[in-house]
């Protein structure tokens, strides 16, 4: 296994060393500014001024969104273009509590490292900022679009309890269901209304009875989103926003048609309408590249780290990008008992350990692409996959028809 030369490992260090500050500053600031998806302007104009005062050429507005952007540095027309992946939408009500801020911040120290060595090494490093992972899938859309389609390997680095690498996730669909009835006054004429509320009732106790018959893994989750409008009005309209996760899309596709049914028993109950749509795009099962895995745990291990092999257990888009490219996605640690999706998470993603987190991931990331361009067989291995690359978004297509 090829290692980063001593030269080019100096230069990642001294431009790390020199943006430190600055990349802990981003990571504060964005911690204390928590934006929702597609609403990430704060973020995107924050990250990008550094990109762009640190030499990187940034483009807004990619794949058409708002707050999406690609920051590039290096030859042009490099064989090997090495992308980063920065996310950093927050959680309505618990702001940062994936930590999302940390990725923003360790991937544009990585960027802006490579960025002072990408002539030596002869590769092109691409910075994007990818909004909405928590729900729209901004990832989805611009690999869609053609945001990576010249990126050979995709890397980013997630925040967790402990570090870990190498593992896969959840496929996830998500799934809205509205029910239209009929109002009607709840004590003078309740017989004259169709209870929408009633529908919902019915769908989530037939599909919580249907867990019981679900394959080992498989979870289902969800909210009523819209009950109704007035306690003396028989409500005419409802809405339930599920999520059905599963090892990968093609699990899910099985399960559907008995979860349709589900919500389909609450119409056919209470004499209702169902629509049922999908509010983003699937995500699709991560599979992570073993070979730049296993080189960013030793890279890790290397800053006093114990990675261990593990898989995640909840879902994201960049497993819609490892079905298209070498990709990883480990979880750098925090070193806390709390879990994300909480507010004892987004406390502990703020700190002395958050601060570690983002300038070891950053190093670590580098360090890794690094390696791979200094390695003829595994730089060979990635762009020869990227040439004869195809992917189809109509693999992760609608289970709704």
């Amino acid at each position: 296994m090829a290692r980063t030369a001593p030269a080019s490992d100096a230069a990642l260090r001294a431009r790390l060393d020199a943006v430190r500050e600055r990349l802990l500053l981003l990571a504060r600031d964005l911690h204390a500014h928590p934006e929702t998806a597609f609403d990430e302007h704060h973020a995107a104009d924050a990250v990008t001024a550094l990109l762009a005062d640190t030499g990187l050429e940034v483009e807004r507005g990619t794949a058409g969104l708002p707050t999406a952007f690609t920051a590039t540095a290096g030859p042009a027309d490099a064989d090997l273009t090495v992308g980063l992946c920065l996310e950093y939408d927050a959680l309505p009500d618990l702001g940062h509590a994936c930590g999302h801020h940390l990725i923003a911040a360790a991937g544009a120290g990585a960027a802006i490292a490579l960025a002072a060595v990408a002539d030596d090494l002869g590769l092109r490093v691409k910075a994007l900022g990818t909004p909405a992972e928590e729900s729209g899938g901004g990832k989805i859309l611009m690999l869609r679009a053609g945001a990576f389609d010249d990126v050979s390997c995709a890397m980013m680095v997630h925040p967790g309890p402990s570090d870990d690498f190498g593992g896969t996730s959840m496929a996830s669909r998500g799934v809205e269901a509205e029910y239209r009835g009929r109002a009607a006054h709840a004590a003078m004429a309740p017989h004259d209304g169709r209870n929408a509320a009633d529908a919902c009732v019915v769908a989530q106790t037939a599909l919580a009875l249907l867990r019981q018959q679900l394959p080992d893994g498989v979870r289902m989750h969800g909210i009523v989103t819209h009950g109704g409008d007035r306690t003396n009005i028989i409500p005419a309209r409802t809405v339930l926003r599920w999520q059905l996760r599963a090892g990968t899309l093609g699990e899910l596709e099985s399960l559907w048609p008995r979860v349709r049914a589900c919500f389909e028993a609450g119409a056919v109950a209470t004499g209702c309408e169902l629509t049922l749509s999908e509010p983003s795009a699937a995500y699709a099962d991560l599979r992570q590249d073993p070979w730049l895995g296993d080189t960013y745990a030793r890279h890790v291990r290397a800053l006093g780290r114990t990675p261990e092999a593990a898989s995640i257990g909840a879902s994201t888009d960049m497993g819609n990008v490892s079905h298209a490219l070498p990709a990883i996605h480990p979880t750098i640690g925090l070193g806390c008992a709390a879990r994300p999706h909480t507010l004892e998470f987004a406390e502990a993603a703020l700190g002395e350990a958050a601060d570690r987190a983002v300038l070891d991931a950053a190093l670590a990331l580098a360090r890794t692409a690094a390696d791979l361009a200094a390695d003829p067989d595994e730089r060979r291995r990635v762009t020869d996959a990227h040439r004869a690359r195809a992917y189809r978004p109509s693999s992760a297509g609608s289970p709704l028809g």
